[in-house]
């Protein structure tokens, strides 16, 4: 049985231009190129099914895009693949392995991996990702685990993975959680299965995401809120991210709650990890004043992931109570 692979883009696929080092890599090599320069790739004896798709760096993505790739896959897995690897650049994967995540329905892994090096560069990580990648895809033990961020030997639970630095191999952590997995000589260890939530419904998603669009707003120092409104305008959605554990300038909390009366708002933290409290603080601007106006708790999810499940959630017709017991279950 074979491993499908999907190669997408990113820094893994930049082969750089020659001439002067200083001109930036650009994309260039084909998913059978990639997988070509993994040593140590064909002795696994997985057979594998090389597929070029989307290569565009992983900030040109998008939901439309992803879901597309989670439809080829479902159909590879059907026809007999025992699991899925996707390569893609570092940028956006903590929000397109969440995507797929919420709606992968199958119990084959769906691995997402990438580089932080590309392969013109000394210690160039694509091929050891790749390999490990593909280790987990064709791993029994893999299965039912939904998506997984594979990087620098670790399995990540695309549920709780953030990319916490912006050049380094070791960029990828759970902060909340922690890796559920290693690999290690040679052999892929499961030491933690995360509950998943059901999967979304797929169906229908797509053809409703123009019309659902989802902003995200900061909170920041001294911010009076002047830019709420304009960032609301013609979005159907909000995510707010607030400081700590859920508040924002005493200035922003009537704006918001006029906002929750129009749509779904929702309260995330800014931090990084941890969660937004439910009824700690009282005074204007808190948790529990935002929930009072209301808010929608975002709970354990980053502000990233919440805007991505309330967009799938609005593009799937989902209503304002369905929107809140989501959120209460996935966050």
């Amino acid at each position: 049985m074979s491993v499908a692979l999907f190669a997408l883009g990113g820094t893994i696929s930049a082969a750089g231009r020659s001439g002067s080092p200083r001109v930036g890599a650009v994309p260039r090599l084909t998913g059978a190129q990639i997988t070509a320069a993994v040593p140590g790739l064909a002795a696994l004896g997985v057979p594998l099914d090389v597929r070029d798709a989307q290569a565009v760096p992983s900030a040109d993505l998008t939901f439309a895009a992803m879901l597309d790739v989670v439809a080829a896959a479902e159909a590879a897995v059907r026809d007999g693949a025992r699991g899925v690897v996707v390569t893609q650049g570092t940028d956006t994967l903590e929000e397109t392995a969440y995507l797929v995540d919420l709606v992968w329905p199958r119990p084959e892994p769906f691995v997402l991996t990438g580089a932080m090096r590309n392969p013109t560069l000394a210690g160039a990580d694509g091929p050891a990702n790749v390999l490990a990648a593909v280790r987990v895809a064709a791993d029994p033990a893999a299965r039912g685990l939904g998506a997984l961020v594979v990087f620098n030997d670790q399995l990540h639970a695309a549920r709780w993975v953030r990319k916490t630095h912006s050049t380094s191999t070791a960029t990828f952590a759970s902060p909340d959680l922690g890796p559920i997995g290693q690999v290690v000589e040679d052999t892929v260890r499961v030491l933690a299965r995360p509950p998943r939530q059901p999967p979304l419904t797929r169906a229908g998603i797509a053809e409703h995401l123009d019309a659902t669009r989802v902003a995200l707003y900061t909170a920041t120092l001294d911010d009076d809120g002047a830019l709420l409104d304009v960032v609301a305008e013609g979005h159907q959605g909000l995510v707010v991210a607030g400081f700590g554990v859920g508040h924002v300038p005493s200035a922003l909390a009537p704006r918001l709650g006029a906002l929750a009366g129009r749509m779904p708002v929702v309260l995330a933290s800014r931090t990084g990890g941890g969660p937004v409290l439910r009824h700690t603080y009282g005074a204007v601007g808190s948790e529990t004043d935002l929930q009072r106006r209301g808010l929608l708790n975002a709970g354990l999810l980053g502000p990233y992931k919440a805007r991505v499940l309330l967009r799938t959630l609005l593009a799937a017709g989902a209503g304002r109570e369905e929107i809140a017991d989501a959120f209460a279950r996935h966050g």
